[in-house]
């Protein structure tokens, strides 16, 4: 933890600031969410940590999880005895990492966003030798990512666990996909690659570690910090992994200054409106699309497609290919009101029906 407590050591900038006076919020002090349990938070800024609530009125107009706190918010607050304190309004945030949370959407019921972080500077997007390791997701978390333009770097754990020449066919894999991308080697047992995960964090600016449950998210946080603040729940011995029991997100602060949030591990990878994110991962396929024959081209059977000529030209990987449809699918189906995702529920297993003729051409 830092010892002197200094606002813009929080991670406050000009942009808060700014936002903080247009919405005539000066005569409030202000503090950065650190973490969240059953509606309760923990904030903390020059003063100490309060643990903080939100108003009645905040709950009633409420729309969405969205307009909740979050952890990584800057919020105004109300200071009061025996460090308590009351949330009075969010500050606009400068990013937000969110997914689509629960089962796939059903028709009467509404999709649940849940908020991973938010005033997210770089995105550490971990997976592990021995649990997940998957192109597929990575392009996932990338479109989330990208979509609010926060820097990905790719951590690829538990690299003790093969050889150089495994390690050196993977590195290939991720740079023949995803281009001229940071990527970090990491390994808790015999601390390689920490100390270049300690280069990427700067003072004042926050840190999110996105991954599955499992993938060792935790004891890389526990070793840049340096003691064990995070349980992990020890090692398999029959995998050799670490057990992760982190159960909700929570802010931690660094030596040199830099802040982390650690998140708990993530099953479904399920994506909201993130066409932008999508076409920055895919650039490729976003670029010829353009140039297709018809403007509103799905990329899936139309003729005159430049997407499918280049797939069939072997120009484009089939397994790239996919990725993208599914994910544009996904967000295109997340960003329609409610009426129009009742419409496409009557056409959808047609859609699938078609693609699926498709790729086992």
């Amino acid at each position: 933890m830092i010892a002197e407590i200094k606002i813009e050591n929080l991670g406050y900038d000009e942009f808060f600031e700014s936002n903080r006076k247009k919405l005539k919020l000066e005569n409030f002090s202000i503090a950065r969410v650190m973490s969240e349990n059953r509606g309760s938070y923990e904030v903390i800024n020059e003063s100490g940590k309060f643990l903080a609530r939100i108003t009645g009125k905040q709950m009633f107009n409420a729309l969405s999880k969205e307009d909740y706190p979050a952890v990584g918010d800057w919020v105004s607050v109300t200071e009061l005895n025996n460090n308590r304190a009351i949330i009075n309004a969010i500050l606009p945030r400068k990013t937000i990492i969110k997914r689509k949370h629960g089962d796939k959407d059903k028709i009467g019921k509404r999709t649940e966003v849940q908020i991973i972080g938010t005033n997210i500077d770089v995105a550490f997007i971990v997976e592990s030798i021995d649990r997940d390791y998957n192109l597929n997701r990575f392009e996932r978390y990338l479109a989330i990512v990208k979509e609010e333009e926060i820097k990905p770097v790719i951590v690829i754990n538990k690299t003790d666990l093969i050889s150089k020449e495994e390690l050196e066919i993977i590195i290939s894999q991720i740079k023949e996909r995803f281009g001229n991308i940071d990527i970090v080697l990491t390994s808790t047992l015999n601390n390689q690659g920490l100390d270049e995960l300690k280069s990427f964090i700067k003072k004042g600016k926050t840190y999110c570690f996105l991954g599955s449950s499992g993938v060792g998210k935790s004891s890389l946080i526990n070793s840049l910090i340096g003691e064990d603040v995070i349980k992990t729940g020890g090692i398999s011995n029959y995998s050799g992994r670490g057990k992760h029991v982190t159960t909700s997100r929570e802010m931690y602060f660094l030596k040199n200054g830099g802040i982390v949030i650690d998140n708990p591990g993530i099953r479904e990878v399920g994506v909201t409106e993130v066409n932008t994110g999508i076409n920055d991962v895919f650039n490729e396929i976003a670029e010829l699309g353009k140039k297709c024959k018809y403007s509103d081209c799905t990329h899936v059977s139309e003729p005159g497609c430049e997407v499918l000529k280049a797939l069939e030209e072997g120009k484009i990987d089939k397994e790239k290919y996919e990725n993208y449809i599914n994910l544009k699918k996904e967000s295109e189906y997340y960003e329609m009101s409610d009426f129009e995702k009742r419409k496409k529920d009557r056409d959808f297993g047609r859609f699938i029906n078609k693609s699926k003729k498709y790729f086992n051409k």
